[in-house]
């Protein structure tokens, strides 16, 4: 079974409803990144941090996977897939996909603000207060802009493995994140699902211009008949 490696970003849930950076000018919700989404907004406004994340957790439960998270899922019934997603939500896992790595963290977990590994589930909101059995403040288990991405060379790796790579929902402008892809093998098929793509076909890569949605049904298609 070849090895088909998902790099997947905010895009591909943009169809359930969720907000993007991208398309919001830069901001999310109204808010610039360095109000909500850094380790030193949180130190100056924790409260404000909180409930901008339990605003997106709210949405979030009341979102579903859409047709591109379970057209990714069913390729599972033809290739070894791995998605590595800079995602927060769960719609992967919800779709039926079986091997799912959150580079950014999970947005129904919290952590501990003193020790990283203590992480618990969390589909309630976060207030000031709420501490761990330690005794110390929960927050948001996300990784914020500013901070390590601890699951980067674990990534790398598979990415090294890939007999297939399919970039979806993603410009491939964050970085570590957008470096990955450098680690696919040279010759490795390279697939971009971008409704307004920023990179032009090379050899190997194919683009589909093209939303997550419809996008993901030709693919599919196309895969499962050279299969």
């Amino acid at each position: 079974m070849d090895k088909l490696v998902v790099l997947s970003g905010a895009g591909v849930s943009q169809e359930s409803g969720l907000s993007t950076f991208r398309d919001q000018g830069g901001l999310w919700e109204n808010h610039s990144i360095e109000e909500v989404a850094t380790p030193q907004a949180f130190e100056k406004n924790p409260e404000k941090v909180l409930n901008f994340y339990n605003q997106r957790r709210r949405q979030l439960l009341e979102s579903k996977p859409n047709e591109a998270h379970q057209y990714i899922a069913a390729l599972e019934q033809y290739f070894d897939v791995t998605v590595i997603t800079q995602n927060v939500d769960n719609f992967h896992e919800q779709a039926g996909s079986s091997n799912v790595m959150h580079l950014h963290g999970e947005l129904l977990k919290s952590k501990s603000v003193k020790n990283s590994d203590k992480i618990y589930d969390q589909t309630e909101d976060i207030k000031l207060g709420d501490r761990d059995k330690n005794g110390d403040q929960l927050r948001p288990h996300v990784v914020w802009f500013g901070e390590a991405v601890p699951m980067i060379p674990v990534a790398m790796e598979i990415c090294k493995k890939a007999d297939i790579a399919l970039v979806i929902g993603t410009s491939l402008q964050v970085y570590p994140a957008a470096g990955l892809i450098n680690d696919v093998p040279k010759n490795t098929k390279i697939y971009l699902i971008d409704p307004d793509p920023q990179v032009q076909a090379a050899e190997n890569l194919e683009i589909i211009t093209d939303k997550a949605v419809s996008g993901m049904k030709k693919l599919y298609n196309q895969l499962i008949q050279s299969e």
